[in-house]
């Protein structure tokens, strides 16, 4: 039977490891194209942070060749990237069986979300049987740090906001129940770091990113695509 994971592999060298690192307020959500060579094509939706950061970041990144703004919704904005290096040449520093690496790209396996983070992805996937997903966890497992946040059969339901971390469901339910979310607000953010003993920042940041997975799990798929703006590099602003 099918299983469905969702974990995270902690490498710092994987794609775009650096732009999230440049601007961590951001959520940087990627699809690799895999029909373009060696040097797959990517995709990346980001949400939140300055768009200049985000792009000067992207001009600065060791691993981007060109990129191209393709659209944007609100604070939401996406990129065609084409990547400076091969996979093998921007993983074969840190990883030694290459081989192994490319088998994993013809794996019985589908790779459907990545989240890029400051040290390296979180990704949901879905695996054809057990042996797949042992044979896919067990490789990074020997070559880089690998953390399986949930295992389910295809036929399990998840109901939204599974894919929140633990301190993302503890700013959404703490801000809900000191009455952040009522209507006028009854606390603000500096009232809610009190209580939780972070920054304001931090907290804005979590509930951002909280509030941003609930959309994209339950509204998101529903919008049509983003219209094209333009099809060549901008300045960064």
């Amino acid at each position: 039977m099918a299983l469905v994971a969702d974990f995270e592999i902690r490498c710092d060298v994987l794609p775009l490891v650096e732009v999230s690192a440049a601007v961590p307020e951001a959520q940087l959500l990627l699809d690799l194209q895999f029909n373009h060579g060696d040097r797959p094509l990517f995709l990346a939706t980001v949400t939140g942070g300055s768009r200049t950061a985000i792009e000067n970041a992207l001009e600065d990144a060791f691993d981007v060749g060109k990129w191209t703004p393709i659209g944007r919704a609100g604070d939401t904005r996406r990129y065609q990237v084409i990547p400076a290096l091969s996979i093998e040449e921007q993983l074969g520093d840190r990883i030694s069986d290459l081989e192994g690496l490319k088998a994993l790209a013809t794996a019985d396996a589908i790779i459907e979300r990545i989240v890029v983070e400051p040290d390296g992805w979180r990704q949901t996937g879905w695996f054809a049987d057990r042996d797949a997903f042992e044979a896919f966890s067990s490789f990074w497992q020997r070559h880089s740090g690998f953390r399986l946040h949930r295992l389910t059969r295809d036929c399990d339901p998840e109901p939204p906001g599974d894919g929140l971390t633990d301190c993302q469901h503890e700013a959404l339910r703490t801000a809900y129940e000191l009455g952040y979310f009522d209507i006028p607000r009854r606390v603000s953010l500096q009232e809610i770091a009190s209580e939780l003993d972070i920054a304001p920042s931090s907290v804005s940041e979590r509930l951002r990113r909280a509030q941003t997975q609930l959309i994209q799990e339950t509204v998101a798929p529903t919008w049509p695509p983003l219209p094209n703006s333009r099809s060549q590099p901008s300045p960064s602003e």
